[in-house]
């Protein structure tokens, strides 16, 4: 079990953490709309969280492959050999184990998917959850911080990210 907390570098933007940002404003701005406009805005929550699910089960991410094609690195991808299409660059993820950025894609796919059924077929306050992931991806990419990284972080799941490093306490002689 590990100890203390999760966080992601935040003093650089490479492609995981510009997606996590992206995919928060896609689902908080569906989000808001299935609330204020039309319900079934809440589809398009939903197919991001099938995309997050794809990207946890085969590694590659149209978005992150737009963002490394735009010039952005990646932290999770090997540099080389980099899978390409029509000769450009496209993402995909380390899938060789359950990592923990991994698990995230999974856990947040999977619980978008059902939120976005449930507020169709069961209520619209279903939709406040959907706000919350939204949101805790913005957190995530704004801050480095995550509540189901941390949760996968102390069940043990190894970060291929890894966890920023805290300073020496130069006082205690640690």
């Amino acid at each position: 079990m590990a100890r203390g907390l999760y966080l992601v570098r935040t003093d650089r933007w490479y492609t995981e953490r510009a997606t996590w940002g992206l995919s928060g404003l896609v689902v908080l701005a569906a989000t808001a709309l299935a609330a204020l406009v039309d319900p079934r805005f809440v589809g398009l929550v939903a197919v991001t969280g099938a995309f997050s699910v794809a990207v946890a089960l085969t590694g590659y991410c149209a978005m992150s492959t737009a963002l490394l094609q735009l010039g952005m690195p990646s932290r999770l991808t090997p540099s080389h050999p980099r899978p390409t299409l029509f000769g450009r660059p496209v993402y995909r993820a380390r899938t060789d184990s359950w990592y923990l950025e991994r698990g995230i894609y999974l856990i947040v796919g999977v619980n978008l998917t059902i939120a976005s059924v449930l507020t169709l077929v069961h209520s619209p306050w279903w939709l406040l959850f959907t706000g919350f992931v939204g949101g805790a991806s913005l957190l995530f990419a704004a801050s480095g911080f995550c509540p189901v990284a941390n949760a996968l972080y102390q069940l043990g799941f190894e970060p291929r990210l890894g966890p920023v490093a805290r300073p020496r306490n130069v006082a205690a002689g640690r």
